[in-house]
């Protein structure tokens, strides 16, 4: 936020619905913000400022006085008003770290109520990328290093799985033409990351048909005539399935000339150079960031 001043107290009124005089009494009873003046002397309010006189207005639509408001304008609140993105970020962590616990204590209820605080606070997108996506990563690297228990790892799945499928199929139907499927390598049982970048791609408008664990090649190839796909997007989280991937790639690019195939996963990140090459055309990488940029290439090639 700057902390120029650039908005006089005709465009604060108009933006916030607080009368001259409502601002000036505030000012000069409470000391709760001091605007700047211009060289005509009029006042000068700054981005913070206006935030800070937001927060008042929206406590006393919810029935405190003035006075009360200011008592709760604490120092830990003006943080959160001057520094948003940096208490986002901290809470986020935090509620990520309170629901993997809850959820290796097999504590269900605690859970489902760490979840629901958490798409109250955020969006979607950051619930389930930020939060849910992360807590993947976490679960897996835990499984690595044999620090939770195949059963800590089936619980935590199935609830994952459970919490972000109903956040997929109840969003509205995709409000582009690009119609794209999404599916798990042959042989892949490890579906969460692609649940989640089904999602990704749904909210963003794509019309999605989610298809979850590996197929069998043919099935695949079936699903792909008979919906006429623009894209196809393939996920495999383990090296062994790998050669599966380069047969299915194959296959595609024999037969449907025109479709466009993305691939992720974990099995791609840890390649050597001259193994990710094969792949290299394909590979739309693992993070938000990286899926972005690879959509922006392909809506840019599709003139959208």
């Amino acid at each position: 936020m700057t902390f120029v001043g650039k908005y006089n107290i005709k465009a604060v009124t108009k933006i916030l619905g607080i009368q001259p005089g409502t601002l000036r009494a505030w000012e000069r009873r409470y000391k709760i913000i001091n605007p700047t003046r211009n060289q005509a002397g009029h006042r000068l309010y700054t981005e913070n400022q206006l935030s800070i006189l937001k927060w008042l207005q929206d406590k006393i639509n919810q029935g405190f006085t003035i006075g009360q408001a200011v008592e709760l304008l604490e120092k830990e609140d003006m943080e959160k008003l001057l520094h948003p993105d940096k208490t986002t970020e901290s809470t986020i962590i935090q509620l990520r770290k309170d629901l993997l616990q809850a959820l290796l204590n097999f504590e269900e209820n605690r859970s489902n109520q760490l979840i629901d605080q958490a798409f109250a606070m955020f969006s979607m997108e950051k619930v389930v990328i930020q939060i849910l996506g992360e807590l993947l990563k976490d679960v897996g690297e835990k499984w690595v290093k044999n620090e939770i228990t195949i059963a800590h790892e089936h619980f935590i799945s199935a609830f994952l799985r459970t919490k972000i499928g109903m956040v997929f199929h109840h969003m509205p139907a995709g409000r582009m033409r690009i119609k794209v499927v999404t599916v798990c390598a042959p042989g892949e049982s490890h579906e969460l990351g692609l649940l989640i970048f089904s999602l990704f791609l749904k909210k963003i408008g794509f019309d999605t048909i989610y298809l979850g664990q590996g197929l069998p090649e043919q099935d695949i190839l079936k699903v792909v005539e008979e919906v006429q796909p623009t894209v196809i997007f393939i996920s495999c989280t383990m090296e062994d399935n790998l050669s599966e991937v380069i047969k299915i790639i194959s296959q595609l690019k024999g037969r449907f000339s025109d479709l466009e195939i993305g691939i992720g996963g974990q099995a791609f990140d840890q390649l050597s150079e001259s193994s990710y090459e094969v792949f290299e055309d394909f590979v739309i990488g693992n993070k938000q960031e990286e899926w972005a940029n690879w959509l922006q290439i392909f809506m840019k090639n599709q003139r959208l």
